[in-house]
Order: C-alpha cells, then sequence, then structure tokens
C-alpha cells in the first residue's frame, strides 16, 4: 500500500477518525507482513521497507503520519537512523524493538522516539500507541499558535514555514528554515551549538558533527553575509550564535 493515500489519511486522522499513514521500518518480513496487515486491517494506510536507506528515502519523499521503526535493521543501527530521520522530519516516531533495557529506552526517548515498544506486541496494542501518540501531537499542533517573527528585516512566518528579507523571499531547505526559525524566536539571545543540535536537529550530543557551520554557511549566503561581515547571524565566539536586526 502507497503512501500516496497519505493526505487523505491525515484529513481523516485529524478529524478524528482512525485512518493515518504509517511508514513501518522492520527488515524480518515475517514481522513487517504481520504488522502490516494488522495496521492496514485497523484502517491505517501502510508502507513498509526494510532498511534504514530506503526509510530515509521515503521519508524525505512523502512525509507519513507516524514511523514505526525497528533497531535491527541490516544496513545501518536504528538508533543511528532514528537520528538521521530527525535530522530531515518531526513526525512521531514510535520504536519496536526486542531491546528492553533501560539504559537504550532512556537514550532514544532523548534522541527524538515519541515512544517504544517492546517485542512481541499484538497488532491491538501498537494500533492503540499509535492512537495515543497521534492524538498527544495533534493536541499540541492545536494548541500552538503560528507564529511570525520579525528581526530587522527578516520575517519568518512559522504557520507558512516561509521566510523573507525585505521583498524577498528566501528559498530555505527544510533544516535551513528549521534553524533561522529556532533563532528568531529568540532574537539576541545566544544559543549554543548543543542547543541546536539537540533543538533543532534533535540530536543528543555534539560530537565532532559540523553540520551546524554547514548549515549557518548556506543560510547567511542567502541573507546576503557572510562569518566575516555578518547582519542578522552572529558568533558568539566558543559560545554560540544569535540573531540580531542590524546595527
Amino acid at each position: 500500500m502507497s503512501l500516496n493515500h497519505g493526505l487523505g489519511a491525515t484529513r481523516a486522522w485529524r478529524y478524528g477518525l482512525r485512518m493515518a499513514t504509517v511508514l513501518l521500518v522492520e527488515d524480518d518480513h515475517v514481522v513487517r507482513g504481520a504488522m502490516l496487515r494488522s495496521l492496514t486491517d485497523r484502517g491505517h494506510a501502510v508502507h513498509a521497507v526494510g532498511t534504514a536507506l530506503d526509510a530515509l528515502r521515503r521519508v524525505a519523499a512523502e512525509t507519513p503520519d507516524l514511523v514505526v521503526l525497528d533497531l535491527g535493521l541490516p544496513d545501518l543501527d536504528g538508533s543511528d537512523a532514528l537520528r538521521m530521520l530527525r535530522g530531515i522530519t518531526d513526525v512521531p516516531i514510535i520504536i519496536a524493538t526486542a531491546r528492553d533495557d533501560e539504559q537504550t529506552v532512556v537514550r532514544l526517548l532523548r534522541a527524538g522516539a515519541d515512544d517504544y515498544m517492546v517485542k512481541p506486541f499484538t497488532g491491538a496494542h501498537l494500533d492503540a500507541r499509535i492512537a495515543t501518540v497521534l492524538r498527544r501531537v495533534g493536541r499540541a499542533s492545536r494548541t500552538a499558535q503560528p507564529a511570525v517573527h520579525e528581526v530587522g528585516e527578516l520575517r519568518v512566518d512559522i504557520g507558512e514555514r516561509s521566510a523573507s528579507l525585505g521583498d524577498q523571499t528566501l528559498a530555505l531547505t527544510r533544516k535551513e528554515f528549521d534553524l533561522l526559525a529556532y533563532l528568531a524566536a529568540r532574537p539576541g539571545r545566544v544559543v549554543s551549538r548543543r542547543e541546536l543540535l539537540e533543538e533543532v536537529w534533535r540530536q543528543p550530543s555534539v560530537g565532532e558533527d559540523q553540520t551546524i557551520d554547514v548549515h549557518l554557511y548556506w543560510l547567511r549566503r542567502k541573507l546576503g553575509e557572510s562569518a566575516a561581515k555578518p547582519r542578522y547571524l552572529r558568533t558568539v565566539r566558543g559560545v554560540g550564535f544569535r540573531l540580531v536586526a542590524p546595527d
């Protein structure tokens, strides 16, 4: 079953119906088939893949309502897949795995998982967890008011996911917008690398990751500035970054 049914499924869910678009990431074809049949029988639109790479491609191409992610994938450990998924999407992710130690559970929840299920479990149990997670996400979406942040001539519309500088619309990637929006919501405040990784990229540790520098470089270019001649994006050496109106 294709995720092309996703728009109707999402609308149905938002209006209180049962159907949702679910991406199932499970390498065991027997388990995958059983879960697919169970969720389909319960009214969900389901697409199933067996590798982390296929999951990343599918999420990038067609955003599902929710991802059910196994940890024991053949091409990439599920915890790494979770971090990569969180780098491109905010859709709810339920971990489904045989690993049940508390340290793993805590680590994955901190890395961005919305829920965690230990195998074996029934289709009814999974369906109930999906309903609970989507209900929670839907409630948060309804109560959160779309915001527009203005810093100087820079305007960032969270609800529309658009940004403009003066009368020029900025062509931003998904993550460039997320980064700009996070800083624009905190004008003048210094935001650390660690905070950006945890809140924008959903990664719990800094390590040697140069992702922030790359995105800041391209974001600065689109704002018509550079690190040597900053206007909006200022680096506070050894601390982090802040977004301010030009002097």
